[in-house]
């Protein structure tokens, strides 16, 4: 049922006004919202009242022998139902629940009374064989999750909407608080306690007064059937097979327990519950449906994904508000206060008691106002966003956040069912100390420590399982081989992938290890086998590692093209310094990627001629890469390969070659000169060639991107070389008119790149024009704002011996320094 379904059940036959329509003869038929906490009460004291013989749950029925395990206690929601097809993992479905949904409380009532309690929706076996054959999962298109959501769980008729605009209300939610989340399951106004469960003892509701507890299902029983009379299905003509095999059960229970059943399912499907139809009508209605072999079992799930905002059509907009309304003791809005105020704290806001008392008289004045009868998530909001958040909506997205939605995981007993891969993974877990954690948080791996090594190859080896816990990320500490930092988060979702991943194995060593062979052998770029054999060292697969270097080995050998083997190069040098940090064996590695560098060193000079621009940045990029790639390589490289030296002539015809697009000649000529492999006045030489009067603007701007260009310290270069600049200022101001609006897009993408620093320097030193040559020479240039006059050798005296203790060299002897 859809998460806009409202409360509302019992027959329309019984739906009269009197006391005697109210009896507590059964069937009951309890209508709820799916995670409605105001259901939860009224169906909490419903069972209390009633105290049926049976319990029967909107639910797959494959999943009656997981419900004993609800009264684990080990087992803490929110939870959900997972059901997926044998065959094909991916094809997936959740029933989730919170503390606060009606289900659930229902099925704690019936487990610790033991009342018998099974579900009776639509078994699992053939709602997954209804649906398509792919489900929506994380990664997924947003058009097929969209559909899935209409297929599965979203009314064309939203109830809540249509009761609240009925009633004139203009917002489905505040209407819902009003008649149902802020008043009692008597009807009364329910000013203090939200609390259902543990909170009240069974005797609260008194056994000779059910039928006000059953008063606010029998009246919105009404509503439902008018709705169902004016809109049929709602749009959901599948509704009506899951209804017949939910009248079905019924009847079997009636059978089996008599009248003293209690059916809890969506307030929509009520009317059609209480309908009169024959079994074999309902029995039609079921004949010819498809059918797939299903597991089911028990995976934590979290507020967030209760959310309506996270696609889920039965979900919610505040998951955490309604958690803290069904927990709270008493006075709600006052512990809400407080715990907006913790979090604030937490934050080092200043938030003070005054603060909190103010807020809370400031949302019951708004409710009043508003003729509300207690103040709702949105007069709370509006009362800490004035009060403690200064007006700020940037503060208010944290409460929003880590509150009203919430950051809340489920947990699961061991006991419950679960592939060999995920009871793997869950040893692994607690062996790492890898806690899984709905909130996003970094970790830091140093993997010079066995333990951090072996978390490094666990969430490695899931990323080859596309299982995607946690992402590779920037580390803020040190740049060296042996730290790695990570983003972890996890999902509901991913048990789904975990499922998935157990066609490889059973361990997750050995279904990675399966799979990366697997891909290996089909894989048909070379780069996508070089990323592969990154994989397998970094996941720490040995066992895959020969497969995937004799793909390697044979893609190499057949691929001529220089584009691919300039991709496939950096990647394989990165292996070999992982290997090098991980101690794994890279001989193997190290000769494939010495026959790629030799086969580039070849293969580029001629490739890089007659590019269009696309092409030339692509390629200007692509000799970027192996440039570092060769630095790898030859770091570890036995002396006398001359793999630096070749590499370096490369760059040199790269550089003095006038058919090679201006990026990459400009970008060659940059390297030369960071590398020191190119004198300054070479370079200046190449620079007044590349500017020189006879060249089309278009191609000297494309050199001088190349050159300068980005975020490669091209500015700082021009700021301390000012014959570079002087050569750059003088070409620019020689562009003819007419051409200058042609070059100034390439030069304006140059030079945004440069810090503000960097660029207000360089208009300075341009505005001051070139320093005369005897000038330079005696340290005398003329001031400018911001600089001196020359350079003051007295100073720079000063600051020698604090330059020496700071790099640990030994005072300079006096007589040396005179």
């Amino acid at each position: 049922m859809s998460g806009a379904a409202v409360a509302a059940a019992a027959p329309p036959g019984r739906t009269t006004t009197g006391p005697a329509a109210r009896s507590a003869a059964g069937p009951w038929l309890l209508g709820v919202r799916h995670h409605g906490p105001g259901s939860a009460r009224a169906v909490l004291a419903a069972l209390r009242a009633a105290r049926p013989a049976a319990v029967l749950i909107e639910g797959p029925p494959e999943g009656d022998a997981l419900l004993p395990l609800a009264a684990d206690p080990r087992m803490r929601p929110p939870v959900a139902l997972l059901a997926h097809a044998v065959d094909d993992p991916g094809r997936a479905s959740f029933w989730p629940m919170a503390a606060f949904s009606p289900e659930w409380v229902a099925i704690r009532w019936a487990l610790d009374h033991d009342v018998p309690v099974r579900f009776i929706d639509l078994p699992a076996a053939h709602s997954l064989a209804l649906k398509e054959p792919a489900p929506e999962e994380p990664g997924e298109g947003p058009e097929r999750a969209e559909h899935a959501q209409e297929e599965e769980v979203t009314p064309v008729v939203d109830p809540i909407r249509v009761l609240a605009e009925t009633a004139g209300y203009d917002d489905p939610e505040r209407w819902w608080e009003d008649v149902v989340e802020h008043r009692s399951p008597t009807g009364e106004r329910d000013d203090g306690g939200m609390r259902l469960e543990g909170a009240t003892p069974d005797d609260a509701v008194p056994d000779d007064a059910p039928g006000d507890a059953l008063a606010p299902f029998v009246a919105l029983a009404e509503a439902m059937s008018a709705l169902r009379e004016a809109y049929g299905d709602g749009g959901q003509p599948r509704d009506a097979v899951r209804e017949a095999y939910m009248r079905i059960q019924l009847r079997t229970a009636r059978k089996e327990f008599g009248d003293d059943v209690a059916v809890v399912c969506g307030a929509w499907h009520v009317p059609a519950l209480a309908a009169r139809t024959t079994l074999a009508a309902d029995r039609a209605l079921l004949k010819g449906l498809p059918k797939v072999r299903t597991d089911l079992t028990w995976v934590p799930w979290t507020h967030r994904r209760l959310a309506r905002q996270s696609g889920y059509g039965a979900g919610i907009d505040s998951p955490g508000w309604y958690g803290h309304l069904f927990e709270a003791a008493d006075r709600p809005i006052e512990r809400w206060m407080t715990k907006v105020a913790g979090l604030l704290r937490g934050e080092d806001r200043f938030v003070s008691t005054a603060h909190v008392i103010e807020a809370v008289r400031l949302a019951e004045t708004l409710a009043a106002l508003r003729g509300r009868p207690l103040a709702g998530l949105g007069e709370t909001t509006d009362a800490v966003r004035a009060v403690m958040c200064e007006g700020s909506d940037v503060p208010l997205a944290l409460v929003r956040d880590r509150l009203i939605v919430g950051e809340s995981l489920g947990e699961v007993p061991d006991t419950a069912p679960a592939v060999p891969l995920q009871r793997d993974l869950t040893r692994s877990q607690r062996t790492l100390r890898l806690k899984p954690e709905a909130s996003e948080r970094e970790l830091d791996l140093d993997l010079r420590k066995e333990t951090d090594a072996a978390r490094s190859r666990l969430l490695h080896r899931l990323r080859l399982l596309d299982v995607g816990w946690g992402d590779p990320v920037a580390g803020r500490g040190s740049t060296g081989t042996f730290r790695e930092s990570w983003r972890l988060s996890w999902e509901p979702e991913l048990h789904v992938r975990v499922a998935e991943a157990g066609v490889w194995g059973t361990t997750v060593l050995t279904a990675a290890t399966a799979k990366a062979a697997s891909q290996a052998v089909g894989a048909t770029a070379l780069a996508d086998v070089t990323a592969l054999a990154e994989h397998c060292l970094l996941a720490g697969l040995p066992d895959a590692l020969p497969v995937v270097m004799k793909a390697l080995a044979d893609r190499a050998a057949l691929d001529a093209d220089v584009g691919h083997l300039a991709d496939a190069l950096p990647a394989l040098a990165r292996s070999l310094r992982y290997g090098d940090v991980r101690s794994t064996d890279t001989a193997a590695l190290t000769e494939v990627a010495a026959g790629l560098a030799e086969r580039i060193c070849v293969g580029l000079p001629p490739a890089c001629t007659g590019l269009d621009p696309d092409g030339a940045e692509t390629l200007r990029g692509q000799v970027e890469e192996v440039h570092g790639a060769i630095g790898l390589l030859d770091t570890g490289a036995e002396p006398g390969t001359g793999l630096r030296e070749r590499w370096d002539a490369v760059l040199h015809k790269l550089a003095a070659r006038d058919a090679v697009a201006g990026v990459i000649r400009g970008r060659a000529t940059r390297l030369l000169l960071d590398e020191g492999r190119l004198a300054e006045d070479e370079a200046a030489r190449l620079m007044g060639l590349a500017l020189s009067p006879g060249t089309p603007p278009a191609d000297a701007a494309a050199w001088i991107e190349g050159f300068v260009g980005g975020a490669s310290g091209g500015g700082m270069l021009l700021v301390h070389d000012e014959r570079l600049l002087g050569l750059v200022d003088a070409w620019l101001t020689g562009v003819p008119a007419d051409q200058f609006t042609d070059v100034l897009p390439l030069l304006r993408r140059t030079f945004s790149a440069y810090e503000p620093g960097v660029r207000r320097t360089l208009g300075e030193l341009v505005r001051r024009g070139p320093v005369p040559e005897g000038a330079r020479r005696n340290d005398a240039a003329p001031a400018t704002g911001g600089f001196g006059s020359g350079l003051d050798r007295a100073r720079a005296d000063a600051v020698e011996p604090v330059l020496r203790l700071l790099l640990g060299r030994p005072p300079e002897p006096a007589e040396a320094a005179v």
